[in-house]
């Protein structure tokens, strides 16, 4: 059996072709071929087909395609993967992977020197072509793909005519290569071919001819001289049209090889101007400048400005060599200079060596300025380096030449956003950058304000008039497309990343790549360990090669002293692209995972020592394997700094884990980041966000535990954030999901959670049941931490109904249990309870005290949240006492803390207090704005037991103001609250202005 997507889709069974059906069956199948043996998941299917609107039963139609496909190839060739679906064949039943693996070998074969061998390598590969890709398939992946295909074709087709003119076959390849530029008449690379296709065939001027032509068509359609590839080919032109000077000894020739100057360059003014100085400058040392930097950052065209401003200075010649290019090694380097300085060929040595003492000769006393652009090493460049002080090198890379002994070494960086502005409104022109601003600031920062990526960007703007610019920005913001956006004529992101992918080591390929999987911005070095399976020195030393490579930046050193790393987003595009091309599904899945597990080790590290951290469903052995003690303490020397950093990683991790189908890591962290990080500092927003991605997730996958344990998740953030609705709502869809499950823990756990909610909504009754049945099935699990929390409950239920002997003994039970297994944090609330307790009772020097331990115990665990809480709970205390003016200051404080961590309780609660501060020192006016305000926000929160409480207050207040018939509206409203919620106040007596200090 055949699969065939390079031209008509079809398959092929016993040597005839068979009915596929129509479009959609067959972008389906071409879908599951170009990925043989590799998982597809039905989103991305249904993706493929209807692009971002398929229809309501979508999903219906890809199981009839499934169906009707199977029918015709057989049930076993498209199985069931997972959630999605994979084609069980070998990869040389699919013509696109028999293309790829000749292709390679072909490759290979150049590499080594053997011509012919690559040739037919390319031969073969290219024979299984029979028309434009992906013929009967439709859709934007169908398109893109279709593009992507066609390029690899035309790749494959020049390195076969490299090949073929390296064994001197141009005279058979006229014909085709004439055909080929009149299809592509901007592809630089085949006309600069055809030109030396012409050339060998004794036709010098009609190359010359073909050049420009081609130069004519270039500036036309996109304002472009061309690009050095076809300049290349010119210059070889010439050369075998005139002749090679011969050797006289007496005179050399003065070469001029410095690439066009482009007439837009923009910005880099300290650059250029520090570059023209070390250049200019006749020194007793050597005149070497190195720029280094990312792919794309403009190195080339920098040094190519800057050798023309300097091009005076040296008169006697400049010599240019690109060493990524067909003549990248050092030795052919030299005969090309040596040709051009004018050297016959028969008197080029042989030997590199003697080339390098005669090209050393030669520029000795000469003012040449030497411009090596794109080196891959410092080894490639010192032979091409001169002997002598009068000539100067200019060396581009895309590493740091750290060993080139004497070079000024400046590292280019992106362009600042008013330059990168700039350089796009001169690409574009006719005022549309200024005519969309916003438009224009996005497409520099979706280009990363790389100068290849806005000059392509620029250039297919230019050559599309009709287009705002707003449009381009909507196509750059699709990540699987904006590669693919980035690329003109031959001119592309991608091949300029991929020379320096190609570049690395096989580990460190797979570290690039992976990272892009990962699908993080910035990084901790240690994440390529469980990446990589390495240990983590391994780790460093493969991202510091990455560093090298200029493939990731060195972002910060945090407050931890750690370094972290960024990508910068064209380069994640593509990492991720190449690992999506040449990782399986499953390889994917177990390098992210086992990164995501080290995550969560390390936020269970990190959290254990925050107040109010509470851990219940996490695991995470795999750290060990990676990361010893001394690393683990490295990385989380202050834990406030490491969340600080990771933060949004870990939310941006907990979205891919979940876009990927591990439900249970995704889980797992989402509910760390909720028991530490997210709940203290209150981050309610990265909050619902990992719970709402692995909840999306974990229903795709049908995990009904880890459901049950989300939705829970997300009942405790509503709880957070005061909207006790959909807390209760939340809560119980958690108790059916842990029912169906058969979770008894997990149910007592969600329960004892949907106690608190009851509590603070008023409804006393249902929360004393809550908690009755909880502590019941929590001593038969043995759960001591939730039994103290039951505990605890209770005693505050208690409080709340007047039944202060026996809260006190469940508080205290509460504050022993706490204690008991060292959780201090508990144990303080807990004080604070009891001190409550105690005031309620009337015994105010005994709840200041315990109030007083509460306040001490949570300052000295950082906790400002409930800090502020016992330092409310403690001025209730002091205002019976008549000492509440000590503590306006801190409850002004404590109302700002609340304020900045979101919580509206907290704000309502403090504001009600200073009221009750002011009324109990006859500032009714001041009383009545702060008890207003509360009742606000009480009505906001939907919390009727507490309006009554302040409205209660503010009867007083009312009276003490006059008011007479007010007060008595609000205090009947607020005893018929208490009445229905059964509250301790029903049964207190109404509180005179005259009498405030003895009540509250």
């Amino acid at each position: 059996m055949e699969f065939r997507v390079l031209g008509p889709i079809e398959v092929i069974v016993a040597g005839s072709s068979v009915r596929l059906g129509g479009p959609k069956p067959r972008t389906l199948l071409a879908m599951l071929a170009v990925r043989t043996g590799r998982m597809v998941v039905l989103e991305q299917l249904i993706d493929a087909i209807w692009g971002e609107s398929p229809p309501d039963r979508a999903r219906d139609a890809i199981y009839t395609y499934i169906s009707t496909l199977r029918r015709v190839l057989g049930n076993e060739i498209i199985v069931r993967s997972g959630g999605g679906y994979r084609l069980d064949a070998e990869p040389d039943q699919v013509d696109l992977h028999v293309f790829t693996r000749e292709a390679a070998a072909a490759r290979r074969a150049w590499a080594a020197g053997r011509p012919g061998e690559t040739v037919a390598h390319f031969q073969a590969a290219l024979a299984v072509w029979r028309g434009p890709a992906l013929g009967g398939a439709q859709g934007t992946w169908a398109e893109n793909e279709r593009a992507r295909f066609d390029e690899l074709r035309l790749a494959a087709l020049e390195d076969r005519v490299d090949a073929d003119l390296a064994t001197g076959r141009g005279e058979a390849l006229v014909a085709e290569l004439t055909a080929l530029v009149a299809e592509q008449p901007l592809r630089e690379r085949l006309r600069g071919q055809l030109m030396l296709a012409l050339c060998q065939a004794g036709r010098p001027a009609d190359a010359l001819e073909c050049y420009q032509e081609g130069r004519r068509a270039l500036l036309e359609e996109l304002g472009l001289e061309p690009g050095p590839v076809l300049r290349g080919a010119h210059e070889q032109v010439l050369r075998s049209e005139d002749g090679p000077a011969e050797q006289s000894g007496e005179e050399i020739a003065v070469p001029s090889q410095l690439p066009f100057d482009i007439a837009d360059f923009t910005g880099r003014v300290t650059e250029v101007a520090t570059l023209r100085k070390r250049l200019a400058e006749e020194t007793a040392g050597s005149r070497l400048c190195a720029i280094y930097g990312k792919p794309g950052a403009g190195k080339s065209t920098l040094a190519v400005h800057v050798a023309h401003r300097v091009r005076e200075h040296f008169p006697d010649g400049q010599l240019y060599a690109a060493l990524r290019g067909v003549r990248a090694d050092p030795a052919e380097v030299l005969a090309g200079f040596l040709r051009a300085l004018g050297v016959a060929d028969s008197a080029i040595p042989d030997e590199p060596d003697e080339r390098a003492h005669l090209y050393r000769t030669m520029l000795a006393d000469r003012r040449i300025l030497v411009v090596l652009d794109d080196a891959v090493g410092e080894r490639q460049v010192r032979p091409l380096l001169p002997g002598g002080h009068a000539s100067a090198v200019l060396v581009t890379s895309r590493e740091r030449l750290s060993a080139l002994d004497g070079a000024a070494q400046l590292g280019l960086h992106v362009l600042a956003e008013e330059e990168a502005l700039q350089l796009l409104d001169k690409v574009v022109g006719d005022g549309r950058v200024a005519n969309e601003r916003d438009a224009a600031r996005e497409i520099v920062r979706l280009c990363g304000r790389l100068p290849l990526a806005l000059r392509i960007a620029g250039a297919r703007l230019a050559a599309r008039s009709r287009w705002r610019l707003s449009r381009m920005t909507d196509r750059l913001r699709k990540r699987h497309r904006v590669l693919q956006e980035l690329a003109i004529g031959d001119l592309e992101v991608r091949g300029s990343l991929a020379l320096s992918y190609d570049g690395l080591p096989g580990r460190e390929r797979m570290a690039l790549r992976r990272l892009g999987l990962l699908d993080v911005s910035s990084f901790g070095g240690w994440v390529l360990a469980p990446l990589l399976r390495c240990s983590a020195a391994d780790a460093e030393e493969a991202v510091e090669r990455l560093v090298d490579a200029q493939l990731l930046d060195v972002s910060t050193t945090d407050d931890s002293g750690s370094l972290r790393y960024q990508v910068h987003d064209l380069t994640r595009a593509f990492a991720r692209e190449r690992g999506e091309a040449e990782e399986t599904v499953e390889t994917i899945r177990t390098a992210v995972a086992r990164a995501a597990e080290c995550w969560i080790g390390l936020v269970v590290a990190a959290g254990h020592g925050m107040p109010r951290a509470t851990f219940d469903v996490v695991r995470a052995p795999i750290l060990e394997q990676y990361l010893d003690e001394h690393d683990l303490n490295e990385i989380v020397v202050d834990r406030e700094a490491w969340f600080d950093a990771e933060e949004n990683a870990l939310v941006g991790l907990v979205e891919r884990v979940s876009e990927l189908d591990l439900t249970d890591v995704a889980t797992r962290l989402a509910a760390a980041l909720c028991s530490s990080r997210f709940a203290v500092r209150n981050l309610f927003g990265q909050w619902w966000r990992t719970h709402s991605a692995a909840l999306t997730a974990v229903r795709r996958t049908g995990d009904r535990l880890s459901e049950a344990r989300l939705l829970a998740g997300l009942g405790w953030l509503r709880y957070e954030q005061d909207c006790f609705i959909e807390a209760t709502e939340y809560y119980d869809q958690a108790l059916v999901a842990y029912e169906r499950s058969g979770d008894r823990h997990g149910q007592a756990i969600t329960r004892l959670a949907l106690s608190t909610v009851q509590r603070e909504h008023g409804q006393l009754a249902a929360a004393q049941s809550s908690l009755d049945q909880v502590l019941t099935e929590l001593r038969l699990l043995d759960d001591r931490p939730a039994i103290a929390q039951a505990l605890h409950g209770i005693g505050r239920v208690l409080t709340e109904q007047g039944e202060l002997d026996a809260a006190l003994t469940a508080c205290t039970q509460a504050c022993a249990a706490y204690e008991s297994f060292g959780d201090r944090s508990g144990w303080a609330i807990a004080l604070r309870s009891v001190g409550i307790v105690h005031r309620a009772a009337g015994r105010l020097d005994d709840a200041a005290r315990w109030c007083t331990r509460a306040v001490d115990v949570l300052r000295g665990l950082d906790d400002r949240l409930m800090s502020a809480y016992a330092v409310q709970a403690l001025a209730k205390v002091r205002i019976r006492q008549g000492r509440g003016g000590e503590l306006r200051e801190d409850l002004l404080e404590c109302m700002h803390t609340c304020n900045e961590m979101q919580d509206g309780f907290g704000q309502a609660l403090m504001l009600r207090t200073i009221g009750e501060l002011d009324l109990a020192v006859g500032r009714h006016a001041d009383a009545r704005h702060h008890l207003e305000r509360a009742i606000q926000w009480w009505d906001v929160l939907g919390l009727p037991v507490w309006r009554a409480r302040t409205l209660r207050d503010l009867a007083t207040t009312l009276d003490g103001l006059g008011e007479t018939a007010a007060a008595d509206t609000a205090w009947a409203e607020a005893s018929s609250v208490f009445q229905l919620h059964g509250c301790r106040e029903a049964h207190e007596p109404r509180r005179s202005p005259l009498r405030v200090l003895e009540t509250f």
